[in-house]
């Protein structure tokens, strides 16, 4: 007998237990309610919510107006993608209630653009010659997450200003940073809003694009938007640009008015007087202003270009780009304290309160930072010190305290065991004790159970209102024989203790009934020894792949 005759016989749509990995599993999905991948999903009922939402989620996600900082460690298969996308849906359920305050959900789930240029703009050391080469993870700083916090955002909003769409999904070796769930609802109108505002506000969007945007045009974006914002070039570079292109007119004309008036100059050797002297004065000045203009200007933006491009390594941006850039920003904001020239962390935090300054009008009165799936990353390649280098620096009190600012960091179970190895003077740095720390994501059995008979019900077939009501909700103990308690279930789903195990032991005893009965025999429950069986297999497995002896 196969799945399929199984299925058809407890009228279910689905197989509920094939789906190991939270974003490609529609079951998750469906259960959820969430329609912003299947837009006709139902809503979900209470019940499913209790059962697939773990008891430790709604302090994980906290009070969204005031979002507050929550480290989670878990397994791998312990839900923690899930929580994610629970926490993106729930946020976006807020964000539609709170217009006026919504909250801004920055992620951070999909690290390898970013990490990927670090590793290429960050050369690789070597202590000795005997050494093996460092990574350059391993020189991450706290300054590199807030440059690449603020290059998902900003060039969003600089889109919205000049009225520009992109495709999400660009490619991230074209030099973009893609946001895939950044969701920044600016309106149509952003520019006149923007056009509206104080100076000033316009003045820190101009400074922040001039710094974060796209790499592939910012230098060009950094002119259209001062033109947009309707703010005027620097005085003192208008100023030199007019005196190197008409200043060549007051020689011309003391060249004029000698040929006409200086008879002494057409003889030769010139008879010298006050007026070659003017002549040759106003020619040194008209030079020097062209050196200025042409020869010095130009080298000191690209000097303050290589400043900046030297901090800010999630980009890949060269000295002359942010050299035209800087040169559109006035006089007040080309400076170290101002710039992210240095890797001091003070200007970053004040790049982010004018992002912060800068989004408040349009709605958004907090920013949430979701970090997920640090193992993936190519560079990382699920190595505990590469993950250790990267995360360690935002385990940072002053920016996990940040006003206005949550930080989700979804973590692996390795690195529990790197924090536990930390001296006491990390942890008084870090403060987790004000973090919301979660150390193990742990489901019980009687949680497993009920979230299995969940994805259940959502997979059965529709049914119609009267014929609903009259019939029995199936249960997860139905599909098994009577010789089977609802007991030796839950301490079965006990031993798996994660989400993705426990669905790979329902799989294997449905797999393993199916493929020793017949059709003949209609069989359609799944007898104890198959559960024992199966049971002594999973937890063998599980076993194996805690000590790292088997891949999954």
């Amino acid at each position: 007998m196969n799945l399929t005759a199984f299925f058809n016989h407890w009228k279910i749509a689905e197989n509920p237990f094939k789906g190991e990995e939270a974003r490609q599993d529609p079951v998750f999905w469906r259960l959820e309610g969430i329609a912003s991948l299947h837009d006709s999903a139902p809503a979900p009922s209470s019940a499913g919510l209790s059962a697939t939402t773990h008891p430790d989620f709604e302090k994980i996600l906290g009070e969204l107006s005031r979002p507050s900082t929550a480290i989670v460690f878990g397994e791998k298969g312990s839900g923690k993608t899930a929580i994610r996308i629970q926490l993106a849906d729930r946020i976006a359920a807020y964000n539609r209630e709170h217009r006026q305050a919504r909250c801004l959900l920055i992620p951070f789930d999909d690290l390898n653009p970013i990490l990927d240029r670090f590793s290429e703009r960050v050369p690789i050391e070597r202590k000795s010659k005997k050494d093996l080469p460092e990574s350059p993870l391993m020189r991450f700083r706290l300054v590199d997450h807030i440059d690449a916090m603020l290059s998902i955002v900003v060039p969003r909003i600089v889109d919205a200003v000049l009225k520009e769409r992109r495709d999400e999904k660009a490619d991230p070796k074209a030099g973009a940073l893609p946001a895939p769930i950044l969701a920044l609802d600016l309106p149509d109108d952003a520019r006149k809003r923007m056009r509206r505002m104080e100076p000033s506000f316009r003045h820190d969007l101009l400074l922040l694009q001039a710094v974060y945007d796209r790499p592939e045009r910012a230098d060009s974006r950094t002119r259209r938007l001062r033109r947009a914002l309707r703010l005027g070039a620097p005085l003192v570079n208008l100023f030199w640009t007019v005196l190197a292109y008409t200043g060549w007119l007051a020689p011309a004309a003391l060249a004029y008015y000698g040929y006409q008036h200086e008879p002494r100059l057409l003889v030769w050797p010139p008879v010298p007087g006050w007026f070659v002297y003017a002549l040759l004065a106003a020619m040194a000045l008209y030079l020097a202003a062209l050196i200025k203009r042409s020869v010095y200007d130009r080298l000191r933006l690209i000097s303050l270009g290589h400043r900046l491009r030297k901090q800010i390594r999630i980009l890949p941006r060269g000295d002359a780009s942010f050299g035209r850039s800087i040169r559109q920003l006035p006089d007040s904001n080309v400076d170290a304290a101002v710039l992210p020239m240095t890797s001091a962390e003070e200007p970053r935090y004040a790049l982010l309160d004018r992002l912060q300054r800068i989004l408040r009008p349009f709605g958004y009165t907090s920013m949430m930072l979701l970090v997920d799936r640090i193992d993936e990353p190519t560079a990382i390649a699920g190595e505990p010190e590469r993950m250790r280098a990267v995360i360690w620096p935002l385990l940072n009190n002053k920016f996990l305290q940040h006003p206005g600012l949550g930080v989700k960091l979804l973590l692996p179970m390795e690195l529990r065991h790197a924090l536990f190895r930390e001296s006491s003077s990390f942890f008084q740095e870090a403060r987790l004790d004000k973090q919301n720390l979660i150390e193990r994501l742990a489901w019980t059995g009687p949680m497993l159970y009920d979230l299995c008979n969940a994805r259940l019900q959502a997979c059965r077939e529709p049914r119609p209102p009267e014929i609903k009501q009259n019939t029995k909700p199936l249960t997860l103990l139905d599909l098994f024989g009577e010789d089977v308690t609802r007991q030796d279930l839950i301490e079965a789903l006990d031993q798996m203790h994660q989400p993705r195990d426990a669905f790979k032991l329902l799989y294997q005893c449905l797999v393993e009934h199916c493929s020793n009965v017949s059709h003949e025999s209609a069989s359609f429950r799944i007898p104890r020894s198959v559960l024992d069986n199966v049971r002594k297999q999973q937890v063998e497995r599980v076993k194996q792949l805690y000590k790292g002896v088997r891949p999954a």
